[in-house]
């Protein structure tokens, strides 16, 4: 693997976790696309960094437990400024 992909990777997940971050607002700091980060992440990351892809993991976890509340919040204020 490339040095610069690997150095991705842990930007990624070291952006993710101190930020609490979604994969889509990583992909848009980055400049990348959602997939790419969530390769990095998820697969790159446990061969260079166990212990950062499970804590990244974690995150992620959490991120797509809540995803449906968001959706659900996202709309109720679309709605209430109409």
């Amino acid at each position: 693997m490339k040095d610069y992909i690997e150095e991705r990777a842990m930007d990624i997940a070291n952006y993710i976790i101190d930020h609490n971050a979604t994969v889509r607002q990583t992909a848009r700091q980055f400049g990348i696309s959602k997939s790419t980060v969530h390769k990095d992440v998820t697969e790159r990351l446990t061969t260079i960094n166990p212990s950062l892809a499970r804590q990244v993991r974690i995150v992620l976890d959490v991120n797509k437990s809540e995803r449906h509340i968001r959706g659900g919040l996202a709309t109720r204020e679309k709605y209430k400024h109409m």
